[in-house]
């Protein structure tokens, strides 16, 4: 069950309205490492978890993103306000406020027209909000390292957002979503490692010769070596040769097929077989500058 407090987590203070960087923070109101999909994955994973303190720990941090999707749709509502305020009362030529409305080269005036400078569900290129940003497989060990990656990506988002604006209050909020995001991964870190063993993910441990392979297809000018392929932790398969085959067989393929079954096969086989002889003049050689008995007739 959830309350609403008409308090938001953190202030909102925006000096000047920006219809242009509103449209850019849109990114984290509806984009895949927005606040939404964060809040939306996470609390599906809770409703699945079986161990009692990550599903506590997963409900938090899902109810607090809604909280950030609520700081965030406030700072791009303020940033539209004085723009929908002149689109609804027109108070402007039609010139000078799609003028504004643009700002450089940015499409805030398609969100303008659409939402009434609302923050819709969409990211800053104007792509719906889509479940398909929720990548949970119902795996902890899989899952957490890929929320510790998705608040990693939702950081350097927030970190490009800063970046783009001089507006100390919208700074300064963007600063706490994104001090956030490094709480949540040192959360949901420790909450992996809480987990023994971790790795690799799930059950099955794989089997050992080709858990600790190194397979080295991109050979050449830039083929380096470092600790993901050194000798003493993995066994660095460098020859072509080996790279097929490398379970040591032929590297073909077979199935085993009924009676019935092969003599089907063998028919619909002679039935597509290609003939080799047969080389007609095709549409695209007919139709190609200078070519074909058509053209050279003229």
């Amino acid at each position: 069950m959830f309350s609403h407090n008409q308090r938001l987590q953190y202030s909102v203070h925006v000096h000047e309205p920006n219809p242009a960087l509103a449209n850019l923070m849109l990114e984290q109101f509806g984009g895949p490492q927005g606040e939404l999909a964060a809040a939306m994955r996470y609390f599906t994973q809770a409703l699945a978890e079986d161990d009692p303190g990550r599903r506590d720990m997963l409900f938090d941090i899902a109810t607090e993103e809604l909280s950030h999707l609520e700081v965030i749709g406030t700072i791009v509502a303020m940033l539209n306000k004085g723009a929908k305020g002149e689109l609804a009362e027109a108070v402007d030529s039609e010139a000078e406020l799609f003028r504004k409305l643009q700002g450089a080269g940015n499409d805030s005036h398609v969100t303008q027209v659409l939402f009434g400078g609302g923050p819709s569900l969409i990211n800053s290129g104007g792509q719906l909000w889509t479940a398909g940003y929720v990548d949970s497989i119902g795996e902890p060990t899989a899952d957490l390292r890929s929320n510790i990656a998705a608040e990693a990506r939702a950081k350097i988002v927030y970190e490009r957002l800063i970046n783009l604006t001089d507006d100390p209050g919208v700074k300064d909020a963007l600063t706490f979503l994104m001090t956030r995001e490094i709480a949540h991964q040192k959360s949901f870190e420790k909450a992996l490692y809480s987990i023994e063993p971790n790795f690799p993910p799930g059950k099955l441990a794989g089997r050992p010769a080709f858990a600790d392979m190194y397979v080295n297809t991109s050979q050449g000018a830039g083929d380096m070596r470092g600790p993901w392929n050194n000798d003493a932790d993995f066994n660095v398969v460098s020859d072509h040769e080996k790279h097929m085959g490398i379970d040591g067989g032929d590297g073909l393929m077979s199935v085993k097929l009924s009676s019935d079954q092969k003599k089907i096969v063998d028919q619909m086989t002679a039935r597509l077989k290609s003939n080799l002889d047969v080389n007609p003049t095709t549409g695209a050689e007919l139709g190609k500058a200078g070519g074909g008995d058509q053209l050279n007739r003229h």
